[in-house]
């Protein structure tokens, strides 16, 4: 192996980190935090004014004042909400990788289970989550678990088809070089499949870190769950019913800026993973 891997670094690498590390110039990393942040407290600042000068009540739209007021007077119980939305996110966002990622390599080792299994995957995927959600509820035992499949099979799709995709396109050259050095298929798997599927995966993951929230809104929607163990989406159920709007935007923001930091988090990672060798992380020179 020591033989095929010096092959394979050579012909794929040769030494031109100088043009990955470079990066984007301090000024424009600077201008890319300066941007968004300041178009965020002009479009706040337009809140505030419209709410005051055209005196709209505040059960219609509350102003941003009264938002801030309310999650910090009502973080008792916003906090322990948004932890059981990012418990069942995670958990499920969890499972829909390591599963994901399992099937996609069993549909690039075997044609016919790919042929067998992936229309039922599509079905899957195309089901509307909120249709199957009275189901769920009804065949499981608690309603934890019920947020946490419905949660698991919108994620689930994203990371499968992507990660397959990606195995699938390892370069042909590069799989006749290891097999003419006689390696193994699981040095072909893991030395050359799974990195030349990296950037597939990471795309895959971006998706469904987003999807994985959205669905656990829903089907916390669908299931209507009260009681200690109620996430965000029955909080804002419940402001509506009791017309409390600032709380329900700020139960809103919260959920907004989940998604936000799932997004932001996974491309950081997928920058971090990529920087120094793809092409679609690696700055230009010309």
């Amino acid at each position: 192996m020591t033989e095929l891997q010096q092959s394979v670094v050579a012909s794929e690498t040769g030494e031109p980190q100088t043009q990955a590390e470079s990066g984007p110039p301090p000024h424009e990393r600077i201008l890319r935090v300066i941007i968004p942040l300041v178009m965020l407290g002009g479009l706040i600042a337009l809140w505030a004014w419209y709410v005051k000068a055209y005196n709209v009540p505040h059960y219609i739209l509350p102003g941003p004042d009264l938002v801030a007021q309310a999650m910090v007077r009502d973080w008792g119980v916003l906090g322990p909400a948004l932890l059981v939305t990012l418990t069942i996110t995670f958990e499920a966002l969890a499972i829909a990788l390591v599963g994901g990622v399992l099937i996609a390599i069993l549909f690039a080792s075997s044609r016919w289970v790919e042929i067998a299994l992936s229309p039922y995957m599509v079905i899957l995927q195309v089901t509307p989550i909120i249709a199957i959600a009275p189901l769920i509820l009804i065949y499981t035992s608690t309603t934890q678990q019920a947020l946490l499949i419905c949660a698991w099979i919108v994620a689930f799709f994203p990371v499968l088809s992507n990660t397959t995709q990606g195995l699938k396109s390892t370069d042909h050259n590069l799989l006749n070089l290891y097999e003419l050095y006689g390696a193994s298929r699981w040095q072909t798997l893991f030395l050359l499949k799974l990195p030349a599927a990296l950037p597939y995966f990471l795309t895959g993951l971006r998706i469904a870190g987003g999807l994985a929230l959205i669905a656990a809104v829903v089907a916390e929607f669908a299931a209507g769950s009260a009681g200690a163990g109620s996430g965000l989406a029955f909080r804002l159920l419940e402001s509506q019913y009791r017309l409390n709007i600032p709380r329900l935007f700020a139960a809103l923001i919260l959920l907004c800026a989940t998604g936000v930091a799932i997004f932001g988090a996974t491309s950081l990672l997928s920058h971090l993973l990529l920087r120094r060798w793809h092409e679609s992380a690696i700055r230009r020179e010309n």
